[in-house]
């Protein structure tokens, strides 16, 4: 997470990731450490932001299918080189 500030608000939450997003062409094990930790700060958000808890428990979803689908990426591409 953002070492600046720690998310109060979904909206908070939402910058930092958005701040820390890594280049599009960035490796997909930075592509995975990413959407973990979005996933992880999102599930915290949830329980601090009660406004926006369904909200942040959808967003932490999201990113946690998207880390899966970018660790069998990087899985797939492991066993094509072994």
């Amino acid at each position: 997470m953002n070492k600046r500030k720690e998310p109060r608000t979904l909206g908070d939450a939402h910058e930092i990731a958005m701040d820390l997003r890594p280049a599009p062409n960035a490796n997909p094990s930075a592509w995975l450490a990413f959407r973990q930790a979005n996933a992880r700060m999102y599930e915290t958000i949830a329980d601090v932001d009660r406004g926006h808890h369904h909200e942040a428990l959808y967003w932490a979803d999201f990113e946690r299918r998207k880390a899966a689908e970018v660790s069998a990426a990087i899985q797939a591409a492991k066993s094509k080189t072994e």
